[in-house]
């Protein structure tokens, strides 16, 4: 769909979603984030609702200023997804093993490894850097250093909420990987610390939000918020690449005699910041429940835990600052999903797909997620679909 425009604001509030079924309390959120003097733009994607902070499905362009809350706790979240050799006829009628073997692969919730997981152990692991990403820890916020033990353990964990590792199959039957997840503890406490570092600055005291206290460029606060930022970020991407070689290695040998391969990974974050030029500025653009839809940009937008997800390939739409939205976006909180779905409903709303459908997970259950079908449409000019993928196991944290 053509996006519009929100009238009355500072700056075009451009949306790829229709105003009329946007909440009251996210479109607040999204006229007070329009009011900030550094802001150049802002693109609201179909699966738009409100967030802490700031609210989930925006893409925010500001020149010298970066707002941390925008960013969220979880820096770096985000998908990777990969094509494997197998095809549906390959998968056994009862999956409960291989999900068995999955969670114990990989340690979910507040879970973590024993031992830190060495890279040089996983089958094709790109180690370099590695050593070099674990020696600019010592840079980071003296207040979150004491975590560098925990850090190293949760290196290669799911967490829990929404994060999630699947198989599924395209309509094609091959056989594909998939998992969600982000920077884990460190990066939450990371942004929390920086959260309320923003926060005491005197240019952020006129503010309409006091979440929407920012960093300004050329500031020391501003340059140890960014050697932090882009360490998390690096910590996600090491951490989903660190569970998909944790999870093609138990596909290995779950699968020992169909012998497969792996095509290249797709990854992308959908909660982070990235240093872009448009219309002739350097701008931070801060992508919070949004993933990079560049021209030919791989990305992966997934629905619900019953749903099916979708393999996308960027446009290059510059008035979405090059953006799609990262999934299908709640239309209920975690609270009013529990209030009005039973186990009885996750039990059919999740049917066919191997994964836990007991109470503690009721508040992922696909109705309380937007249609991914509808989310999809909203932003053809956006992406163009590669293709679709449907859950046969679904492991939650």
């Amino acid at each position: 769909m053509p996006y519009t425009e929100v009238p009355g604001t500072r700056v075009p509030i451009r949306m790829w979603a229709d105003p009329a079924g946007v909440e009251d309390a996210a479109m607040q959120q999204l006229r007070n984030v329009s009011t900030l003097p550094w802001i150049k733009g802002l693109a609201v994607m179909p699966d738009v609702h409100y967030g802490k902070g700031a609210t989930v499905g925006s893409v925010i362009a500001m020149e010298g200023a970066v707002c941390p809350a925008a960013v969220g706790v979880d820096i770096g979240c985000g998908m990777s997804a990969v094509r494997t050799s197998l095809t549906a006829n390959d998968l056994p009628g009862d999956l409960s093993r291989l999900r068995s073997k999955i969670e114990q692969a990989i340690p979910v919730g507040r879970g973590m490894h024993d031992d830190p997981v060495d890279p040089g152990r996983l089958h094709g692991y790109p180690t370099a850097g590695w050593a070099d990403f674990w020696q600019r820890f010592d840079g980071i916020a003296e207040a979150v250093k004491f975590r560098q033990e925990r850090a190293t353990k949760q290196m290669g964990t799911l967490g829990s909420g929404n994060h999630f590792v699947e198989v599924c199959t395209d309509s094609d039957g091959a056989v594909w990987l998939m998992l969600h997840s982000g920077s884990r503890n460190i990066g939450k406490e990371l942004a929390d610390f920086h959260i309320g570092a923003a926060q005491k600055l005197p240019h952020n005291k006129g503010l309409v939000d006091r979440d929407l206290a920012v960093f300004i460029a050329d500031t020391p606060q501003m340059a140890a918020y960014r050697h932090d930022l882009f360490w998390a970020q690096e910590y996600a991407q090491h951490n989903r690449a660190v569970m998909m070689g944790l999870l093609t290695d138990v596909v290995r040998k779950e699968f020992k005699k169909a012998k497969p391969v792996f095509d290249p990974t797709i990854s992308c974050h959908h909660n982070y910041v990235a240093e872009e030029r448009y219309d002739g500025m350097d701008l931070l653009v801060t992508r919070k429940g949004a993933i990079r839809a560049g021209d030919g940009d791989y990305g992966i937008i997934p629905g619900s835990m019953g749903t099916g997800s979708y393999i996308v390939k960027g446009l290059g739409n510059a008035a979405s600052f090059n953006s799609a939205s990262h999934g299908a976006g709640r239309r209920m909180s975690r609270n009013a999903a529990r209030k009005r779905f039973s186990e009885r409903d996750l039990e059919e709303q999740t049917r066919g797909v191997e994964c836990r459908k007991d109470s503690g997970v009721v508040d992922e259950i696909p109705g309380a997620y937007k249609p991914i079908e509808q989310v999809i449409d909203q932003q053809r000019d956006l992406v163009e679909v590669v293709a679709k993928l449907k859950q046969v196991v679904c492991v939650k944290g």
